[in-house]
């Protein structure tokens, strides 16, 4: 039986989603508690890789397992994970239903912390910025983002350049609420660190040390790669579409 899997985790003392030799990610735990409760190694296949310190409120997983009569998949997972990761919702899928694979995309938070001195609340939260931000100018850069581009600039190197690095973003919004900004992205997919990338390229243009067309420029190939990325703490993946 396949079982989709809804899952929360605070990413602060986790080494990303991805399961590593080291153990200590998401993925480990995950399988951990389905090994607990199933006797053996069950696989569970995740939408994609958050890095070390990213949050999720609805990352979407997969796993295969025999079946059993009235298990409450839900409970006993969270019985048997650690309290930063929860299982919001575990039920049976379509044997063809693959969480990366049938996605059709995703829809990312940036928090930045823009007041003079971070709340104790948001420590690992939020990016604390807590200097002047023009608002303004950081929606008209993001505007340049949306459609269809290559973001080979906005891509990160996992030790071997991707293949394709072209990605649609539907629409990134810029909210303010007292201190806190946030940003939202949209997107068929996004790149190794993309989303940290653009969030610290709108945020130099944001300060005043670039200009709005930079992000033209970086995804026209004209100004090199982005090497600026926003901190992992304030990134959030809000939800997998499908």
């Amino acid at each position: 039986m396949r079982l989709r899997l809804v899952i929360a985790y605070d990413g602060s003392g986790f080494r990303g989603w991805q399961s590593q030799a080291g153990g200590g990610t998401v993925q480990d735990h995950l399988e951990g508690a389905f090994a607990t409760l199933c006797g053996g190694r069950v696989p569970v296949h995740g939408a994609g890789r958050t890095d070390a310190g990213v949050h999720a409120l609805g990352q979407c997983a997969h796993a295969e397992v025999e079946r059993e009569g009235g298990m409450d998949w839900k409970a006993a997972l969270n019985a048997n994970l650690p309290r930063e990761i929860r299982v919001l919702l575990c039920a049976p899928a379509r044997k063809d239903f693959h969480a990366r694979f049938s996605a059709k995309g995703k829809l990312y938070a940036y928090r930045i912390w823009n007041g003079a001195v971070l709340s104790p609340f948001e420590l690992r939260r939020a990016w604390h910025l807590p200097g002047p931000l023009d608002l303004e100018r950081m929606r008209q850069a993001a505007r340049g983002f949306e459609g269809k581009h290559d973001f080979k600039a906005f891509a990160a190197n996992r030790g071997r350049a991707d293949q394709d690095t072209v990605r649609t973003i539907h629409r990134v919004t810029i909210q303010k609420k007292g201190p806190v900004i946030t940003l939202r992205f949209h997107g068929d997919g996004f790149l190794y660190k993309m989303v940290r990338l653009m969030t610290g390229a709108l945020v130099k243009t944001g300060q005043g040390r670039a200009p709005v067309e930079s992000i033209a420029s970086y995804l026209e190939g004209g100004a090199g790669k982005c090497s600026f990325a926003a901190p992992a703490e304030g990134l959030y993946l809000v939800r997998v579409i499908y």
